[in-house]
């Protein structure tokens, strides 16, 4: 039989012993320092000058005094000297001065740090649950980098799962932004908490963006709305190739070209206008004289069509180049231009006049 216990040390009352009061009060006195120990001081080099009854401190190691000699012991207060305890692997106790729990670790006292792993839920000033395991109720959370940058994410398990940030008011959710039943970017909006409305759906394969808060078609001009690139104008598609659908422009404002018979202007509202230099020849006024359109028309206006000398010509009075203006008649003709012809004319051959020919229609 051994004298004392295997764990504390405690001293063990021989068979026949006398005086059996002495160790069983040395054993009650150990059991009150070891048994939820408080340390009064961690580190201790120097022995207060008045302990009070039962004080412990957890010696430095290099004490002095009345402690020489006992690096890292325990130096409990029994009046009227000090009793000291060697501490074993695992005892733990509070420390009264920082205010925290210390473990004798490897021959020395360490904080005691608790699992933070795999814990059911942790609550901040509010009731964690098996769906909220996580619940803080605060003015504010923080979360800040280390050192460098800081990324929040969030993950979900399957592609039709949800991955987002959910706004409340009054436990009524109102807006919501994150991966909602794909792999999409959405930003939800609701009056009620109930019905959501997709306000911006960011493609995740094109990065394009869709939903009620952008333009739904060329015609939209609903307020609030986004723009898009293939519906508004800008300078990128002002001028360039004019298209339509059922009357509705899908092209450029403004269309212009230029071919051997001329200049075009093609307008988003179907409005054309088509110019050319032409030549008449006066030595035979009535004769038609038909040029073709540079670009064709669906319905060209009849009295649109004009015909004006562009320049004058060398050896022709004004009086000639006057009459032959005046009598000239200029008119669309089947072939798709312009038909030229001076009935009245009589001034005499003043060879070929140029004239500036106009038309103005429909390409659509």
């Amino acid at each position: 039989m051994t004298d004392t216990t295997a764990h504390l040390g405690l001293p063990m009352i021989a068979p026949s012993q006398a005086q059996k009061h002495v160790t069983h009060n040395e054993a009650i006195q150990m059991l009150d320092a070891l048994t939820q120990l408080v340390l009064a001081g961690v580190e201790s080099e120097t022995p207060p000058a008045v302990p009070n009854p039962g004080e412990v401190h957890a010696l430095g190691a290099a004490p002095t005094g009345a402690w020489s000699g006992k690096a890292g012991m325990l130096a409990q207060w029994v009046a009227p000297a000090w009793r000291f305890l060697a501490p074993q692997e695992g005892w733990r106790g509070w420390d009264a001065t920082g205010g925290r729990i210390l473990v004798w670790l490897n021959g020395m006292w360490e904080v005691w740090t608790p699992e933070l792993d795999n814990l059911t839920g942790v609550g901040i000033g509010a009731s964690a649950d098996m769906t909220n395991r996580l619940a803080v109720a605060s003015d504010g959370v923080l979360f800040s980098h280390s050192g460098a940058g800081h990324r929040l994410t969030i993950n979900k398990a399957a592609e039709g799962d949800t991955g987002s940030l959910l706004y409340q008011s009054g436990w009524t959710g109102h807006a919501e932004l994150g991966l909602t039943g794909d792999t999409d970017f959405h930003l939800k909006v609701s009056m009620d908490g109930s019905a959501w409305i997709d306000a911006l759906v960011v493609d995740a394969n094109s990065g394009h963006v869709s939903g009620a808060a952008v333009q739904s078609a060329p015609t939209d001009i609903t307020a609030g709305r986004l723009a898009r690139a293939d519906y508004a104008y800008g300078p990128g598609n002002l001028i360039g190739a004019v298209s339509q659908t059922a009357g509705q422009p899908t092209g450029a404002v403004i269309e212009r070209g230029s071919n051997a018979n001329g200049d075009y202007v093609r307008f988003a509202d179907g409005t054309q206008i088509c110019s050319q230099l032409a030549y008449f020849d006066s030595s035979a006024p009535n004769v038609d004289a038909d040029h073709v359109y540079p670009a064709s028309f669906t319905s060209p206006f009849d009295q649109a069509h004009t015909a004006s000398i562009a320049t004058p010509i060398g050896g022709a009075n004004l009086a000639q180049l006057d009459e032959l203006a005046r009598g000239l008649t200029v008119c669309p003709y089947d072939g798709g231009g312009w038909r030229l012809r001076a009935y009245s004319y009589g001034g005499g051959d003043i060879g070929l006049v140029p004239f500036r020919l106009s038309a103005v229609g429909r390409w659509f």
